[in-house]
């Protein structure tokens, strides 16, 4: 079986696969020659390039790929062309076996607005809109996760809002249609899991809720979903399961609604596996990746599912920083392990690098237990306790989500993070990590340099810190009996732990360092040089890059001495399958443009400068940006 995907899907794929007793096939793009999931499989084809257009979706590429490699059957994973009718049709074509539905009931569902229209149900016309129709979602026709999503809260910004959902579908998923309907705020994101044979069996496999998201990407997710009532749940049950024997359905589905005020509003029908399927599986004690399989292979479904059994929670671990407007992080992924008692899927491996053209997401993490207060302590537990050594991700928050009493006692919606995300984000840093790090790195240097202990006392030792955004300054002593420092007593030190005793409580600091950055239990900092270096002679007024990317487009019209106001965007960035807007940070005048559009740029490259009009000027500038998919999810 060939996986026509990449990460933690293929992997997860990959996985059934070896315990089926099936050879496995990867596809990987340059930028992906090293991936876990090119690794594990028996073979991998290599697809010339780097973008998804250049390689995950070419339907053509990928069909010749199979057929290179002796492959049967092609399992499309989610996202890329997973919902792509063609894509199924050009498999078929080829003698290879399918795993999914058919094609017409790709082509019925994967358009939101043909899906909407199936059920009787019509999305507005753009120019249509009115102020009272307001506010509205711009949203890509084909896709999802996110990409290709606006809220319009004005009339001003309809169409600069189409404009960009058009051009991010395009980039994502080969089309650029795009339709309007009303946005409903803060409702509740639920779904429910299919599973269909071609004898005719359709099952439902209970509800999942999934409002816990940002920028239109679910970040926790669970099942069954909490609080419904049984009326509700059973109605949307039947909703899919009527939707699914609309289009003869066969293979793993999901039929999605926003729920509010005790009412269902039907979303959309997505035509493959979903990202948050392990919680279902958890419940219902299937692989739904070997349900696929079977289903494929014309095996009948039994009459009635398995019966679910205690709750799951699932938590996605992304690459990115919640508290700087979800900026995605790139670099080495140095090492990620969890506790045992919680599923770990991941397409990564320990070493690996996280680049810049595809999904932050690293890893799922997925708790079950006989309840669902027990699942979600066992979750933020083994958050808590991973070991995740590399760029900045959003554990924390995903912590502090999972314990918050909005979240614990199932209140949630699609409004959370809206609400809380400046609580969650909140740094609340160890005070003794930089003291840790600075013993463990004592440790090293004594026993490296001398041998052994210094025999004689010494003068206090200093180490700096950047923790949380500040700097911190530790002192500490070398004496005859070892490490000592003011106001704590260093019960053990060596370069990977360090234990520490205050006021008759021990605490145990695990010590990792990759270059200058630090990682002490759950606290990352930036180790600062002994002696300050010379300040960033930047410009004032620069605007930096503030992640890897590329340079997608350049305001129309903008040329050195252009006048500017506060906000106007000036450049997109796109990095992980996002765009985003680096804007003025004041008004002014476009003194020097930097970048040119197609332009490959570094995290902290210049890209332009605004000379403030004021003449108060306020030094360097921060770029002003936000992802271009907003907050509010679908």
């Amino acid at each position: 079986m060939l996986v026509a995907n990449r990460g933690e899907i293929a992997c997860r794929v990959f996985r059934t696969c070896r315990a089926s007793g099936i050879r496995t096939v990867a596809v990987y793009s340059d930028a992906d020659e090293n991936a876990l999931h090119a690794r594990v499989a028996d073979t991998a084809v290599r697809l010339p390039g780097a973008t998804p257009a250049e390689t995950y979706l070419r339907a053509d590429l990928i069909v010749k790929a199979a057929v290179a490699a002796g492959a049967d059957a092609v399992h499309p994973g989610y996202g890329f062309l997973s919902e792509n009718a063609g894509f199924a049709r050009a498999v078929q074509d080829a003698g290879l076996v399918w795993i999914g539905p058919p094609p017409e009931a790709i082509e019925a569902m994967a358009s939101k607005t043909r899906a909407k229209a199936l059920l009787g149900l019509a999305p507005l016309h753009a120019d249509e809109v009115t102020e009272s129709d307001l506010p509205v979602l711009v949203k890509a026709a084909a896709g999802g996760g996110g990409r290709g999503m606006r809220v319009v809260r004005r009339l001003a910004e309809l169409k600069p809002a189409l404009e960009g959902a058009r051009a991010e579908a395009a980039s994502a998923f080969g089309d650029g249609e795009v339709f309007v309907e009303p946005y409903m705020e803060n409702g509740r994101h639920v779904e429910v899991q299919i599973l269909a044979d071609t004898h005719g069996t359709v099952w439902a496999l209970g509800t999942r809720d999934c409002s816990l998201q940002r920028r239109h990407q679910k970040v926790v997710e669970e099942a069954p979903a909490p609080g419904l009532p049984g009326e509700l749940a059973d109605e949307l049950c039947a909703t899919a399961v009527r939707a699914a024997r609309a289009v003869d359905y066969t293979g793993a589905g999901t039929v999605e609604f926003l729920v509010a005020d005790g009412r269902a509003h039907f979303l959309e029908m997505n035509t493959r596996l979903q990202v948050e399927h392990p919680v279902t599986e958890a419940v219902f004690g299937l692989d739904l990746v070997a349900e696929q399989i079977r289903v494929a292979e014309g095996h009948a479904l039994a009459a009635e599912p398995p019966r679910a059994r205690g709750h799951a929670v699932e938590a996605r671990l992304y690459a990115e920083d919640p508290a700087a407007d979800w900026t995605p992080g790139t670099g080495t992924l140095h090492r990620l392990a969890v506790p045992d008692g919680v599923r770990l899927d991941t397409g990564f491996g320990d070493g690996d690098t996280i680049g810049v053209h595809y999904d932050p997401m690293l890893a799922k993490v997925v708790a079950h237990a006989p309840t669902r207060a027990e699942a979600v302590r066992t979750l933020a537990g083994a958050l808590e306790k991973a070991t995740i050594h590399g760029p900045v991700t959003n554990r924390d928050l995903l912590v502090a989500s999972l314990r918050h009493e909005e979240f614990t006692s199932a209140r949630m919606d699609t409004g959370f993070y809206d609400r809380h995300l400046t609580t969650l984000t909140t740094p609340a840093p160890d005070p003794y990590a930089p003291l840790a790090a600075a013993l463990a790195e004592a440790h090293g240097r004594s026993r490296s340099r001398f041998g052994g202990w210094r025999n004689l006392p010494s003068q206090p030792q200093t180490r700096r810190y950047l923790l949380a955004g500040e700097e911190h300054e530790v002192r500490y002593h070398h004496t005859r009996t070892g490490l000592t420092a003011d106001g704590v007593h260093v019960v053990h030190a060596d370069a990977a732990l360090v234990v520490l005793e205050t006021d008759g409580i021990r605490r145990r600091f695990r010590v990792a360092r990759y270059g200058d950055r630090v990682h002490v239990n759950g606290t990352t900092l930036t180790a600062l040089p002994r002696f300050p270096e010379p300040e960033d002679q930047r410009a004032p007024g620069s605007l930096l890059a503030p992640m890897p990317g590329t340079v997608v487009k350049i305001a129309d019209g903008l040329v050195t001495g252009s006048s500017v106001e506060a906000g106007e965007p000036i450049v997109w960035l796109e990095a992980m399958k996002m765009q985003h807007v680096i804007s003025a940070p004041t008004a002014g005048t476009l003194t020097a443009l930097q970048v040119t559009e197609g332009q490959q740029v570094e995290m902290g490259t210049l890209l332009a400068i605004v000379q403030e009009s004021d003449p108060g000027a306020r030094g360097t500038a921060r770029p002003a940006t936000h992802g271009a998919a907003p907050k509010e999810p679908q």
